[in-house]
């Protein structure tokens, strides 16, 4: 099993290449970055954690910018987006975005999508919150359709646009991993349109299931990523059982001198187990 970081990239916290640099430094195999491009003042839309929504969702950096940062100083870390916001983003310049992230690192981006939950967000970029699911598929089949073809086109319910050309092309081949975030309700989107299911933290008992679920339904070994666990060796012990790829530790969002320990603490238990 592979142990990576997920975290939040703000103006208050340490800087995208410092970070990268320590993650690497310690032998972790991935650093995945979370996004939000703004937050409505006037939001009706609860926190799903419950209570006043964190600050950092309020200051979050520019994924891609905050990853080729940390690509230029690394050379064997993963840069995912934990997750990219599809539903808010032009599927064009997303793929041009991604695939240069993937060319400047040498073949390393990873493309983790959702289709995120505040509402007064999507709808100041124009989305629907009520069709966003089925918006967020035919933006990814468009972006697979720009990486993987030389002359792209798409025509869908709305997603349209005749033939282009975009360039660069990705690194890896056919194009970059895509891990679906999101729970049971996304396996559909997984089993069609990803190549790993980024599974939000929960019990071992409780993931297990939803594993056999999805890859009943896919009809494949999807492999499986979780997001923010517990630094819980037990908890750790019962995802390698399960055959989980790889797991994200949640790094809280502060300065560098305060955020090297929790990094520390996180290759001494990713350590145990190899």
């Amino acid at each position: 099993m592979k142990f990576g970081v997920s975290t939040f990239l703000t103006d208050q916290g340490i800087a995208p290449a410092a970070l990268g640099r320590a993650v690497d430094e310690r032998g972790l195999d991935s650093l995945f970055i979370a996004e939000h491009t703004h937050i409505p003042v006037d939001r009706r839309t609860p926190y799903p954690r419950g209570g006043e929504l964190p600050e950092i969702y309020y200051r979050t950096l520019d994924p891609f910018v905050a990853l080729a940062a940390v690509a230029a100083v690394t050379e064997r870390l993963l840069l995912g987006t934990g997750i990219a916001l599809v539903a808010q983003r032009d599927p064009i310049v997303t793929a041009k975005e991604v695939a240069s992230l993937d060319l400047v690192s040498g073949g390393r981006a990873v493309f983790g999508v959702g289709i995120g939950w505040n509402r007064e967000e999507m709808a100041n970029h124009g989305t629907d919150p009520r069709t966003r699911g089925r918006l967020v598929d035919e933006r990814l089949q468009a972006i697979r359709e720009l990486w993987t073809r030389e002359k792209a086109e798409f025509h869908g319910e709305f997603v349209d646009f005749d033939p282009v050309y975009s360039w660069p092309k990705p690194v890896q081949q056919p194009h970059p991993p895509i891990y679906v975030g999101g729970g049971e309700g996304a396996f559909h989107r997984v089993a069609a349109l990803g190549d790993a299911w980024l599974a939000n933290s929960t019990s071992p008992d409780e993931l297990g299931p939803q594993i056999e679920r999805l890859r009943s339904l896919a009809g494949r070994d999807v492999p499986v990523t979780v997001y923010a666990v517990p630094q819980d060796p037990e908890v750790l012990e019962g995802y390698a059982r399960l055959g989980v790829e790889r797991v994200l530790f949640s790094l809280p969002t502060v300065p560098e001198a305060e955020t090297l320990p929790h990094l520390d603490r996180f290759a001494d238990v990713a350590g145990r187990f190899r």
